[in-house]
């Protein structure tokens, strides 16, 4: 693995790091607009065209020592300079766009990326609107690990297992690896819940906000765990009656095959509100737009069985277990025609 912003010039690292979380976090409509208005455009523009060339040059001496069979994109970046890189080079291998969210925005767009990855047939149809070729396009959905399918364990030996209590409803919360969701106004709100609950927060690999978030879970009238980052979620959400989380494309995929009813809270602009109206219009999560809405959601969730099956139902629908093995399969062929055309 290789984060292609090593290899950018150093003020497109600082633009994308620094200024997006800036931007998100203080002006959000300025991000949207900007966001929306590279999505219009339809030519690559300058300062754009530049970081790629940059990169991709500065990419040739790593691909030279490895010889990869292929290259996989799981971001928009990466792409566009994978794409200058095989204008630039002949030798260049077949290069595989993963697109990890539920709407694919124009940056990730390039007529000779060999293969895109989607998750559904409407991101299909946007990218044959753009013009790429139908046979370049596999909706395989967006690759996760197998573990988050169910495993047939009961929830309440699960439950056991993790020491969650069985007799309350269990909510998890999730709030992303950048820490921008207010995780500690979406514990206070729960207080208003009327129906028994438990709370698990997951503060990811922040430990400041740990802490704040174990400080927090001290003054509200519900147990609380606050974990730090695990690699065992998926056990967390199997286990859970419902996720609270921001609409990021990964854990809202892991989150449709485990089959745990999402509320969708506070979405970054761009991509986020994107996934965020994706999944509420498929009925496979319940929108809220700040975390005074959380309470009543959880309530109408929690309290209705009919809500809960349709939401399970329209996250079958969505939910593809088996999207990371289909795409492999699939850079497998890439890697073998290439071969075959090259003897």
């Amino acid at each position: 693995m290789e984060d292609s912003y090593e290899y950018a010039a150093l003020v497109v690292s600082s633009i994308v790091a620094d200024g997006y979380l800036r931007m998100v976090k203080t002006i959000p409509q300025m991000y949207r607009y900007i966001y929306d208005r590279a999505e219009r455009a339809t030519e690559v523009g300058r300062f754009r065209k530049w970081a790629h060339v940059f990169t991709a040059d500065n990419l040739r001496p790593l691909m030279l020592r490895e010889r990869p069979d292929a290259v996989v994109c799981t971001h928009a970046f990466p792409c566009g300079a994978m794409a200058e890189y095989k204008r630039r080079f002949t030798d260049a291998p077949p290069v595989v766009a993963v697109v990890t969210d539920f709407a694919v925005h124009g940056f990730w767009i390039h007529r000779n990326i060999d293969r895109y990855v989607v998750a559904t047939n409407e991101m299909r149809d946007v990218l044959l609107a753009r013009r790429i070729r139908a046979q370049a396009i596999a909706v395989s959905g967006i690759p996760i690990r197998p573990e988050f399918a169910p495993s047939g364990e009961a929830r309440s030996a699960l439950r056991e297992r993790l020491d969650l209590p069985h007799h309350r409803a269990v909510a998890l919360l999730m709030g992303g690896g950048l820490g921008i969701a207010p995780l500690e106004r979406m514990l206070l709100e729960l207080n208003a819940v009327r129906i028994p609950l438990a709370a698990v927060v997951v503060a990811g690999r922040n430990a400041r906000i740990e802490r704040r978030l174990k400080e927090t879970a001290e003054n509200v009238g519900y147990p609380v765990r606050a974990l730090p980052f695990v690699d065992n979620v998926y056990d967390y959400m199997h286990a859970a009656d419902v996720l609270v989380t921001k609409p990021g494309g990964l854990s809202t995929a892991e989150a449709l095959v485990a089959g745990v009813p999402m509320i969708l809270c506070k979405p970054l602009p761009g991509q986020e509100e994107r996934n965020a109206r994706v999944l509420g219009d498929a009925g496979a999560a319940i929108r809220t737009t700040k975390p005074s809405e959380l309470p009543a959601a959880i309530e109408s969730l929690l309290g209705e069985a009919s809500v809960r099956e349709r939401m399970t139902e329209a996250a079958r629908r969505l939910g593809r277990p088996n999207a990371a093995g289909e795409a492999a399969s699939m850079i497998m062929r890439l890697v073998q025609e290439r071969k075959e055309v090259v003897a």
